[in-house]
């Protein structure tokens, strides 16, 4: 996409935004449905996954995990955003890569509180 063509479908947004502020809260959703055994069933928006318990709580690591998914969604908005805001000022991008981890003390699914801290974000671009 070029600068001018995502200027030109952002403007719109921009200004109903600024006239009607309310305007540009939305709610997101997301839902499952328990699956077979320890497991829950995620409608992503283009696929199924199935998540489970990591093998460090006992699972089988077949199952997604959860805390690698909301890590893969903070990447995947960073990305967006990243990408958008460079087209957005006519910067192209030949290549970038995110990369976020996070610390997850896995006592917390264990009857202990839990602790998810992301701690480290880069961006190479």
């Amino acid at each position: 996409m070029k600068s001018e063509d995502l200027r030109a479908v952002q403007a719109p947004l921009k200004e109903r935004y600024r006239e009607t502020p309310a305007a540009a809260l939305i709610t997101l959703s997301a839902q499952g449905r328990i699956g077979e055994g320890v497991s829950c069933k995620v409608q992503t928006g283009r696929a199924l996954v199935v998540a489970g318990l990591h093998p460090a709580t006992g699972g089988s690591g077949q199952t997604a995990c959860s805390g690698h998914m909301l890590l893969e969604a903070l990447v995947a908005c960073a990305g967006v955003t990243l990408g958008a805001v460079a087209t957005a000022l006519g910067i192209e991008l030949r290549d970038a890569s995110l990369r976020t981890k996070g610390d997850l003390d896995f006592r917390g699914t264990l009857a202990h509180p839990p602790a998810l801290e992301v701690t480290r974000r880069r961006t190479s671009a």
